[in-house]
C-alpha cells in the first residue's frame, strides 16, 4: 500500500499577524535572501496577492515574479510589500547584551 502525500504549503498556516511576524523573523536570521523572498511571496499569498500589489501599488505579475526566490526585487519593493502587510522594518544589535555606549 503506497503513502499518499500532498505539497505543504506554508501560506496555509499564516493566518494571523504574530504568526507571519515571526515566520518571515525566522526566515530573515536564515540570512538566505531568496529564503526570505519566497517567504514574503508566502505570506503575499496567504494574504491575497492581488490585494498585497494594490496596497503596496505594484504590478500583480512583476510581484509574483520578485518574490518567487528567482525574483531580485529592489529594496524598495520589499519595504513596500511589508508595509502592505502591515509590518515595517526595525534595527536590533546583533547582540543584544552589548553594553550600551
Amino acid at each position: 500500500m503506497g503513502m499518499t502525500t500532498t505539497k505543504w504549503d506554508a501560506s496555509e498556516y499564516l493566518d494571523s499577524s504574530e504568526m507571519i511576524c515571526e515566520y518571515l523573523k525566522a526566515t530573515l536570521e536564515e540570512g538566505d535572501t531568496d529564503l526570505l523572498m519566497v517567504a514574503i511571496g508566502n505570506v503575499a499569498k496567504a494574504k491575497g496577492m492581488t490585494e498585497i500589489a494594490q496596497k503596496a501599488d505594484l504590478n500583480r505579475q512583476n510581484l509574483y515574479k520578485a518574490l518567487s526566490g528567482n525574483g531580485a526585487p529592489k529594496f524598495d519593493t520589499v519595504v513596500k510589500v511589508l508595509q502592505a502587510f502591515g509590518l515595517k522594518l526595525t534595527l536590533a544589535t546583533a547582540d543584544e547584551t552589548l553594553p550600551a555606549s
